[in-house]
């Protein structure tokens, strides 16, 4: 059994490679690119300079303009538990602070030379103000290099214009985009006669004067980190080579907030409606399948049977609405509340049911969130109980008709036992096997659900990460939730050897 184990262990690897390859190359050439969502919304502004800049910022703060396995490789390093390179700094909420990154040469140095920059020295605080002053430094150096960026964009921009003007053969240097890559102009001679000189001129001026401000304050910044404000992250195996730290899920660029806090917030919601929902669809469906086998043909057999089949031929889409608009509005029944998880001010509610000073009867936190779910649980597991029920009658009424318990009956073995430990035990097998898909949806949520009453669950964040595309998200969440089906697998295997004996992995 161990080394079954260890082989699976072993063979989940280079699957989820495989997942998180596939959906990074699909994310990766989609029309628009990581920036789309940010493009449209960011195609709204007036002042279009700030848009291309945001947009050269996403490619250089993910490192789009490095072949997409290169990019792949990146975050698989960022997601490995072995780190290479300087160990980052933690800060008081436990996040990770990197160093301050690199600041890039100016393109094209030759025909518009890099002016020398003079660092001036500072000052590093020490003590209670090393903090403040790290994190206006680390504002700086992210602010300047940004602007830099930008300025690098603009003066490409700048290059196609001075191509499209000049005419050929440079007009045929651009690539399929009409954009220009610098160094396909590095042999050029610019001719300041020609019409777009001007402008070529002053954006080699502005990215420069750009450039200076971000060595100077990237600078700074390093020699702040390196008084170490904040405590040093990871376990060092080699010192400033290997180290060993947590994985880094990335930050989000749509919200600017790190991918696990996101995660860390919406996962709980979704746990706490289907840790609810799953039991009791297992609860109901299961010993109603049985009973429905055992009394083949009777009325609770047909009558359970049209019951189950009438409630999963309800869209869910329908069922909340109707949920909304009759069981919850104030008009109809008023039975529940209409969305959310929690009372406005339940934070200051006790965990349990109580009585106030007035007599009156209060619900109490725990209560408040079981009546708030009421509905979505309600939602979710009315259209299981049908294909657990058939498909737990379907295995027992086929398990009825085997040898084995014909001897048992021969035997005189009562009819309890033959049901409960013959029959339905070697009906288990096919539940199990839905349960492997069952058990990652626990995860990934149910998105109309979420939507309909407005719970902000796994479902929700996956769908708005996908709107935006957003690829730490979607990566982050496709990670998770194949991580869960690989387990899920695994632990059907281990459930198949504990409900048959004859299935052995030794």
């Amino acid at each position: 059994m161990l080394s079954y184990l260890l082989r699976r262990l072993a063979f989940m690897v280079p699957t989820l490679l495989g997942i998180t390859l596939m959906v990074f190359m699909l994310l990766a050439l989609a029309p628009g690119g990581i920036g789309a969502g940010l493009a449209v919304q960011g195609g709204q502004m007036s002042d279009t300079s700030r848009v291309a800049q945001m947009q050269a910022y996403l490619e250089d703060r993910y490192g789009l303009n490095d072949p997409v396995i290169v990019q792949y490789v990146r975050w698989l390093g960022r997601l490995s538990p072995v780190k290479f390179g300087t160990r980052g700094l933690r800060d008081g909420n436990g996040e990770r602070v990197p160093a301050p990154r690199s600041i890039d040469e100016p393109p094209l140095a030759t025909a518009f030379p890099v002016p020398v920059v003079t660092v001036p020295s500072v000052v590093i605080a020490t003590g209670e103000s090393a903090i403040p002053q790290f994190k206006k430094m680390q504002r700086e150096a992210e602010g300047t290099r940004r602007d830099y960026v930008g300025k690098v964009r603009l003066f490409k921009d700048a290059i196609a214009d001075y191509a499209r003007a000049a005419g050929s053969p440079l007009k045929e240097r651009l690539n399929g985009k009409g954009g220009a890559d610098p160094r396909d102009f590095s042999d050029v001679a610019f001719d300041h006669s020609n019409a777009a000189w001007p402008k070529l001129e002053k954006a080699a001026a502005d990215m420069h004067t750009s450039h200076t401000a971000a060595v100077v304050a990237q600078t700074q910044a390093m020699q702040a980190f390196h008084a170490h404000p904040y405590p040093t992250s990871g376990i060092p195996l080699i010192p400033d080579v290997v180290s060993l730290d947590t994985p880094d899920l990335g930050v989000a660029f749509s919200k600017n907030r790190p991918v696990w806090d996101l995660i860390a917030a919406a996962l709980p919601v979704t746990l706490l409606i289907n840790l609810i929902a799953f039991p009791i669809s297992y609860l109901i469906a299961v010993p109603t399948g049985v009973l429905a086998s055992v009394r083949r043909g009777g009325w609770f057999d047909m009558f359970s049977g049209f019951l189950y089949l009438s409630l999963y031929s309800i869209p869910t889409v329908l069922a909340g609405v109707f949920a909304i608009g009759f069981v919850a509005n104030k008009q109809y029944l008023g039975w529940f509340p209409v969305s959310g998880l929690h009372a406005s001010g339940s934070e200051a509610f006790a965990f349990m049911p109580y009585t106030d000073a007035s007599g009156v009867w209060q619900r109490g936190y725990l209560f408040d969130t079981l009546w708030h779910v009421g509905l979505p649980v309600l939602c979710l597991v009315y259209g299981s109980f049908a294909v657990l029920s058939k498909q737990t009658r379907a295995s027992m009424l086929d398990n009825f008709s085997a040898d084995y318990v014909r001897t048992a009956k021969a035997k005189g073995v009562p009819r309890k036992d033959v049901v409960l430990r013959h029959v339905f035990r070697n009906s288990l097998l096919p539940l199990i096997t839905m349960f492997v898909g069952i058990f990652p949806a626990m995860l990934a949520g149910s998105v109309v659900i979420e939507r309909i009453f407005s719970v902000p669950g796994m479902g929700s964040l996956v769908i708005e990460a996908i709107d935006l595309r957003d690829r730490e998200l979607i990566l982050a969440d496709t990670f998770l939730i194949a991580c869960v089906n690989m387990l899920a697998l695994l632990l059907a295997d281990l459930l198949y050897a504990a409900a048959d004996p004859r299935v052995s992995y030794d």
